[in-house]
C-alpha cells in the first residue's frame, strides 16, 4: 500500500517550467497529457490495492469475523440490561432487600472483629494472670529475681493491655478484669518486698547490748529455701525497692555502730570473717566495744580509719562489693555520717587562737583524704555538694579568719573612736626632754625606728600597735588564707587611724593644741613603725603571703599626714606672731610713751606665745623636730622685727634706745627657749654667755642679726663703718641698702655721714 502513501502533486505530471506562475493558463496539449497520465496512475493504483487484499486475506477476513462478534455481543448485553432494568421496575422490594443483606453482612463481620479481640483481651489477661501466678509460686520457691524481673515486666504488660481493653488505670467504666489483675500485681508486689526486705533484714542482725553487728550471706527464706543476700538486693534494684529495702538496715547502723564509733573516742573497732561456706552460719561479725583506752583524736586520722574500717564491713559484706549497692548505701547514710563527724569532732576541733590554726591544717589533709576514699569506695559520688566535710574544714578556716579580722578591726575602731593621749601639767621646772622625763610613763615613750630619738605617743597609738603587732604575730603562726586575712586586717587597722583621728580631732588639729602634737607625734610613730614591718614580720610569714605582704607604701602617706600637721600648727604660730607683731604698728615713734607701750605690749605678747609654744612643743616633740619647728618659728619673728626696725626713718635718739630695750626685753625673756636649743646646758651655765649665743647664732641667723641690730643702736658712725667694711654686718645678714638706710634714720646729715655712705657704698661696688 505504499502506492497510496503521501499526495499526487499535478506539477510533477507536467512538463511545463512555468507552472509556478498562476498567471500563466494551460494549455490543451497539457490537459490531454495531464489526463492521460492520471488514468494511468490510477490504473497502477487499483492493482496494486488489488494484489494487496489478495496478500492479505486472511488478516482482512478475521478482522471482519471479530466485528461481526463484538456486534453480537452488544446486541446481547443490551437485551440483558434491558430484561434486568424491566425486573426491577416490575419488582419494587428488590432494593430494599439488598440494602437489608448489606446492613447484615456488615454487623456480622462487626461482631467477628469484636469477638476476635475480646478473645485476645483474654488470652492476655489469662497469660498476664498465669505469669503473675508464676511470678508468685517463683518467690515461694526462692526464685527471687525471675520473680522480680516478672514483677517489672508484669507491670508494663498490665498497662498496656488496660490501655488496649479500654480501661484508664483506674476509671470507674473500665472491666472488673483490669482492677483484679491490678490488685493481683499490687499483692504480688507486696509479696516480693516483704520477703526480701525479711531476707535482708535476717542477714544483717544487730546485737546493741553486745556491740556486734552479725552479717550472713544465706538464711532461709520462703519455704526454707535459702535466698543469698546478693540476690535478695539484686532483685530489690529490679523493682526499683533497693533503698527501701536497705533503709532500715541504714537507720540502725547509724544508731548502733557509727553513733558510738564517733561520739565515743574509747572504742576499738574489729571485723571477724568466719566460715563463708557454711550454711546459715554467719560469714562476718562487725565488734564495736569500749576500750578502756582512750584515744585523742588530734588530727582525725584515728577516727577516720575506724570509720573506713567499718564503711568497708559494710561495702564487703553487707553491700557485697557491688558499685549500686555501695552509691544506695551511701546515699542513705552519709548526711547522717557526716552531720555526726562535724557535731562530735570538727566542731570542736575547730582552734580559738590563731596560732593553732596551722595545727587545723593536719585535720583538713585528714578530711580530704578521709572523703577520697570514700569517693574511691563508690560510697559517696564526686558530686562537690558530696563533700561536706571538706566544706566544713574549708569554710572553718575561712570563717574564723574572718571572724578574727572583724574582731581585729572592731578593736581598733573602739581605740580610736576613745582616742586618749597624756594630759598631765607640765611646769617651766619641769620642762625636759621626754628620754628623762620623770613620772612619764615609758608606755607612751616611743622609739623612733629610723631617728636615734624618742617621741611621746598617745595612748591610742600604743594600743593600736599593739595589737597591729599581736595581729601579725598571729599571721606568722597561721596558714596563708589566714595570715592573709590577718595582714589585711593589720592594714586596715592601720588605715582606720588615717580616717578617724583626723575627723575626730578636727578642731584641735585647726588650732594651737597639744592634741595636735600627739597626733603628729602619732602619725610620725606609725609612718617609722609601718615601714618596719614588713622587715620585722616578713620572714615569719607564711611563703604564700611572703611576696604579697607590702607596708611600705602605707609609710609616707602617714609621714606626709604628720609633716602637714606640724605645718599646720607652725603657720597657726607665725599667724598668731605676725598678729601680735602688727599691733606694735612698725614700732614707730617708740620715744612716745604710748607708742613705746604699746610695742612692749606687742613684745610681750611674742614672748608669751613663744614660751606657750616652747612649753607645748619641747616635752612632747622629738629633738630634732621641736629644733626644726622652733627655728621656723623664730626665724620668722627676729626677721620680721628686725624688718620693721630697719624700715623706720628719722629715729630720734631716744627712740633708738628705746627699740635696744625692747630688743633686750625680748632676749632676756627667751633665754630658756635658747636654752632648750643647746644640747647641754649645766647648771652654772643658765645664763647664756659668750660660746652659747655663738652656737645659737649658728643655728638661728636671723638672732644674729636681732642681737646685732641692738649693737648698732649703740655704735657709733665710724664703728658702723668700719663693721660694714670688715664684712663683720654682712655676716650678720645686713645688706647695704639696710646699713644706709638704718645711718640716714639715726644719724643727722653731716659730712661724716656723707663720707661713711661714700664708703659703704663704694665697698659695696667692689665686692
Amino acid at each position: 500500500m505504499d502506492v497510496l502513501a503521501g499526495s499526487i502533486d499535478v506539477r510533477d505530471l507536467l512538463s511545463a517550467p512555468d507552472l509556478d506562475d498562476p498567471s500563466t493558463p494551460l494549455s490543451a496539449p497539457d490537459l490531454r497529457l495531464l489526463i492521460d497520465r492520471l488514468h494511468l496512475r490510477s490504473v497502477h493504483i487499483q492493482r496494486a490495492a488489488l494484489q494487496y487484499a489478495l496478500s492479505h486475506r486472511r488478516d482482512l477476513a478475521a478482522a471482519l469475523s471479530r466485528s461481526s462478534r463484538a456486534a453480537a455481543s452488544s446486541a446481547s448485553a443490551a437485551s440483558a440490561l434491558s430484561a434486568a432494568l424491566s425486573a426491577l421496575s416490575s419488582h419494587p422490594p428488590l432494593d430494599a432487600e439488598i440494602r437489608s443483606l448489606a446492613r447484615d453482612i456488615l454487623s456480622a463481620r462487626e461482631e467477628l472483629a469484636e469477638r476476635r479481640e475480646a478473645l485476645g483481651v483474654v488470652a492476655a489477661v489469662s497469660a498476664l494472670h498465669a505469669r503473675l501466678r508464676a511470678a508468685r509460686e517463683g518467690i515461694r520457691a526462692g526464685r527471687v529475681v525471675e520473680a522480680a524481673e516478672a514483677v517489672r515486666d508484669l507491670k508494663c504488660c498490665l498497662s498496656s493491655v488496660c490501655e488496649e481493653g479500654g480501661g484508664s488505670g483506674g476509671s470507674e467504666g473500665e472491666p472488673a478484669v483490669f482492677g483484679f489483675l491490678r490488685k493481683e500485681w499490687t499483692d504480688c508486689f507486696d509479696e516480693l518486698q516483704a520477703v526480701l526486705v525479711k531476707i535482708v533484714d535476717n542477714s544483717v542482725k544487730f546485737e546493741p547490748e553486745k556491740g556486734r553487728v552479725i552479717v550472713s550471706s544465706k538464711l532461709a527464706g520462703g519455704e526454707g529455701i535459702g535466698v543469698e543476700l546478693d540476690v535478695a538486693l539484686r532483685a530489690m534494684e529490679i523493682v526499683d525497692v533497693l533503698d527501701y529495702g536497705m533503709a532500715k538496715i541504714a537507720d540502725l547502723m547509724i544508731k548502733h555502730v557509727m553513733v558510738p564509733a564517733i561520739s565515743n573516742s574509747s572504742v576499738v573497732v574489729s571485723v571477724e570473717v568466719l566460715n563463708q561456706e557454711a550454711v546459715e552460719k554467719p560469714e562476718a561479725i562487725l565488734n564495736v566495744v569500749p576500750s578502756l583506752e582512750s584515744q585523742d583524736y588530734q588530727d582525725g586520722s584515728a577516727l577516720y580509719s575506724r570509720l573506713i574500717e567499718i564503711i568497708k564491713f559494710i561495702c564487703k559484706f553487707i553491700c557485697l562489693e557491688n558499685r549500686s549497692f555501695v552509691h544506695c548505701f551511701g546515699k542513705l547514710t552519709w548526711s547522717r555520717i557526716s552531720n555526726l563527724i562535724i557535731t562530735h569532732f570538727l566542731s570542736k576541733a575547730v582552734p580559738d587562737v590563731a596560732s593553732k590554726l596551722i595545727d587545723f591544717e593536719d585535720i583538713i589533709r585528714c578530711t580530704i583524704e578521709f572523703e577520697t576514699k570514700l569517693k574511691d569506695m563508690i560510697f559517696i559520688s564526686t558530686d562537690a555538694k558530696e563533700e561536706k566535710l571538706s566544706q566544713f574544714v574549708h569554710d572553718v578556716e575561712v570563717h574564723f579568719a574572718s571572724r578574727k579580722r572583724s574582731e581585729i578591726l572592731a578593736k581598733a575602731r573602739n581605740i580610736l573612736v576613745q582616742y586618749d593621749y597624756p594630759d598631765r601639767p607640765i611646769t617651766e621646772e619641769g620642762l625636759m626632754q621626754v628620754s628623762s622625763a620623770v613620772g612619764y610613763s615609758s608606755e607612751y615613750v616611743a622609739d623612733l625606728l629610723f631617728q636615734p630619738e624618742k617621741c611621746y605617743i598617745s595612748k591610742s597609738a600604743t594600743q593600736l600597735m599593739k595589737l597591729v603587732h599581736e595581729t601579725l604575730k598571729d599571721a606568722c603562726l597561721s596558714s596563708t588564707r589566714v595570715a592573709k586575712e590577718f595582714y589585711h586586717a593589720a592594714r586596715d587597722a592601720l588605715l582606720l587611724y588615717k580616717a578617724i583621728v583626723p575627723v575626730k580631732l578636727g578642731k584641735q588639729l585647726d588650732s594651737v593644741s597639744q592634741v595636735a602634737i600627739n597626733v603628729y607625734n602619732d602619725f610620725l610613730y606609725l609612718s617609722q613603725e609601718i615601714l618596719g614591718l614588713a622587715f620585722e614580720y616578713r620572714a615569719d610569714f607564711p611563703s604564700g603571703l611572703q611576696k604579697d605582704a607590702v607596708f611600705v607604701d602605707m609609710g609616707p602617706t602617714f609621714y606626709q599626714i604628720a609633716e602637714d600637721i606640724l605645718e599646720k600648727q607652725i603657720q597657726l604660730v607665725i599667724s598668731s606672731l605676725k598678729e601680735a607683731i602688727d599691733s606694735a604698728d612698725g614700732f614707730e615713734n617708740t620715744h612716745q610713751s604710748q607708742q613705746y607701750e604699746a610695742a612692749k605690749f606687742s613684745v610681750e605678747q611674742v614672748i608669751f606665745i613663744l614660751e606657750k609654744v616652747h612649753i607645748m612643743w619641747e616635752p612632747y616633740m622629738p629633738a630634732l623636730t621641736y629644733k626644726r619647728s622652733m627655728r621656723i618659728t623664730l626665724d620668722y619673728v627676729f626677721s620680721r622685727i628686725t624688718k620693721d626696725m630697719l624700715l623706720l626713718d628719722d629715729m630720734a635718739a631716744e627712740e633708738t634706745l628705746q627699740l635696744q630695750r625692747l630688743i633686750h626685753l625680748m632676749l632676756e625673756n627667751l633665754s630658756s627657749l635658747f636654752e632648750s636649743f643647746i644640747a647641754k646646758v649645766d647648771g652654772k651655765d643658765k645664763v647664756l654667755n659668750h660660746m652659747l649665743w655663738a652656737q645659737l647664732d649658728e643655728m638661728l641667723p636671723s638672732l644674729r642679726k636681732f642681737r646685732k641690730l641692738a649693737d648698732l643702736f649703740d655704735m657709733p658712725l665710724k664703728s658702723i663703718t668700719e663693721a660694714w667694711e670688715s664684712g663683720e654686718l654682712i655676716h650678720c645678714g645686713f645688706t647695704s641698702n639696710e646699713v644706709v638706710n638704718f645711718i640716714k634714720a639715726v644719724f643727722t646729715d653731716s659730712p661724716l655721714r656723707k663720707e661713711c655712705l661714700w664708703r659703704i657704698g663704694s665697698s659695696s661696688a667692689s665686692t
